[in-house]
């Protein structure tokens, strides 16, 4: 789509949300709704940069405008996280981090892969599997959180299953990009059933962008 066709797509959802919605949410809340929608358009375009930085000042102006639902649902998701990790994790005895931001990069040297649960609000997670040290034979990581950059990276002889969920925004597996809302992805590598470690990985987003590759 042309930056012209943005443009007018932009302003006549604005229109349309003013008439809709005006009486019920604020103008600020409708600029930033507006600024996600033009984030989440460049985002789906290829400028990732300009795309996060359009949905950042939107979930900003959205955060502060409307705080009392805000903290409402980053409370839901941190209640969801824990009554989830209890079903996920096989185990006692599991790592749980918590933070409103967060960066993990495991993607730069040796890491340990452990039982482990993260939620956030805002947080990005880079994984190399090649460079993992699995403790124990089967691995669970799960990964929640409100907005999320995800990139896995798996070697294809590694045993890996992943169940992801991102309400808004995009995957990518391989070659193959999707976006849009309610984005579901499941996954095995050939013979996970087979190999002698195996990793489970569980995410789930309100907003993300997730990204797979098979080295």
């Amino acid at each position: 789509m042309s930056n012209r066709k943005q443009f007018f797509a932009i302003l006549a959802i604005g229109i349309g949300l003013l008439m809709l919605l005006g009486d019920f949410i604020s103008f600020f809340t409708i600029v930033a709704l507006l600024l996600l929608i033009y984030g989440y358009f460049k985002f789906q375009s290829g400028n990732a940069k300009k795309g996060r930085t359009y949905l950042g000042v939107g979930a900003a102006i959205l955060i502060l405008d409307n705080l009392i639902f805000v903290v409402g649902v980053t409370l839901i998701s941190l209640g969801v996280f824990y009554w989830k990790g209890r079903k996920v994790q096989p185990r006692e005895g599991y790592i749980i981090n918590q933070n409103f931001m967060s960066n993990f990069a495991w993607d730069e040297e040796p890491w340990m892969l452990r039982n482990t649960s993260i939620w956030h609000v805002i947080g990005e997670v880079d994984a190399d599997l090649s460079l993992a040290i699995p403790e124990t034979k089967e691995t669970v990581v799960y990964l929640q959180g409100v907005m999320g950059d995800i990139d896995l990276s798996i070697p294809e002889d590694y045993g890996v299953e992943i169940e992801a969920f991102v309400l808004l925004g995009k995957q990518q597996f391989g070659n193959d990009q999707k976006g849009g809302a309610m984005n579901r992805l499941v996954y095995r590598t050939p013979g996970y059933e087979n190999s002698e470690y195996k990793a489970k990985f569980v995410i789930s987003y309100l907003i993300g962008d997730l990204n797979v590759r098979l080295t």
